[in-house]
């Protein structure tokens, strides 16, 4: 539980006011550059993390799906592998919903994706609506990790399952070390440039350092009331999947 609040207590701008504003304030502000860096900051890498996440979900077969966080819609896009009838993406950032809907529209698919704003938290959708639901790099935003798993889990239906992409930490001699430098100077230099949002890629480094993983953050996801969690850790640790059922 310590370390769930302490996360919670990572913020962007400022420790004063809500998490939850001060992060939509921040995709706002990065939006229009955030593809571009996201892909560069991981060496594409992302996209193997994501092409992972979908075969994991391809037993299920799942028609509708919810991508929660969505951002620009990249996990939502990578789902229309699965051949689904219908996928809602949410998030709490209009900047980066306007960014994706304008490549669903360039792709043609926006007759399937759907992204609209919306809260992880109070999500507004019936119960046991959806076959699968996905976060990629998002729960560690989240303002309340408990309540938004319980929402997730509220609308998702039985024996179906949640795919949670996140990053996380290497364990081992020499990549805990090359992670770490990378991603406490390298990153922020070049996130900063790019962006121009000075806090924005100080903000990644410090929420997934107080962020909890591994075996912490599979206890959390059980006692929101999902079953058989299993972790894939990615790339020497630096991402690991979480899927579970409900």
């Amino acid at each position: 539980m310590m370390v769930e609040n302490e996360a919670e207590k990572v913020k962007p701008y400022s420790n004063d006011g809500s998490k939850k504003a001060q992060v939509a304030e921040m995709f706002d502000n990065i939006s229009g550059r955030y593809d571009f860096l996201n892909h560069l900051l991981s060496l594409n890498i992302d996209k193997l993390w994501r092409k992972k996440a979908v075969r994991l979900l391809k037993p299920y077969q799942p028609k509708v799906l919810l991508d929660v966080a969505t951002g620009t819609g990249d996990f939502a896009i990578e789902l229309m592998h699965l051949n689904p009838k219908e996928i809602r993406g949410i998030d709490i950032s209009a900047g980066m919903l306007e960014v994706g809907k304008v490549k669903m529209r360039k792709r043609k698919i926006d007759n399937v994706i759907k992204l609209e704003l919306g809260d992880a938290e109070a999500i507004q959708f019936e119960e046991n609506y959806f076959d699968a639901i996905t976060v990629a790099f998002g729960v560690r935003n989240f303002e309340n990790l408990k309540l938004g798993l319980s929402e997730i889990h509220r609308v998702l239906k039985p024996g179906h399952p949640l795919a949670i992409l996140e990053f996380s930490k290497p364990r081992s001699f020499p990549w805990k070390q090359l992670y770490s430098f990378y991603f406490s100077f390298i990153l922020p230099l070049i996130g900063k440039t790019v962006s121009k949002d000075a806090r924005a890629y100080t903000y990644l480094p410090e929420s997934v350092k107080a962020f909890p993983e591994g075996k912490a953050l599979m206890e959390i996801i059980k006692g929101s009331g999902f079953s058989d969690v299993k972790e894939y850790r990615l790339t020497f640790g630096i991402a690991t999947i979480y899927l579970a059922e409900k």
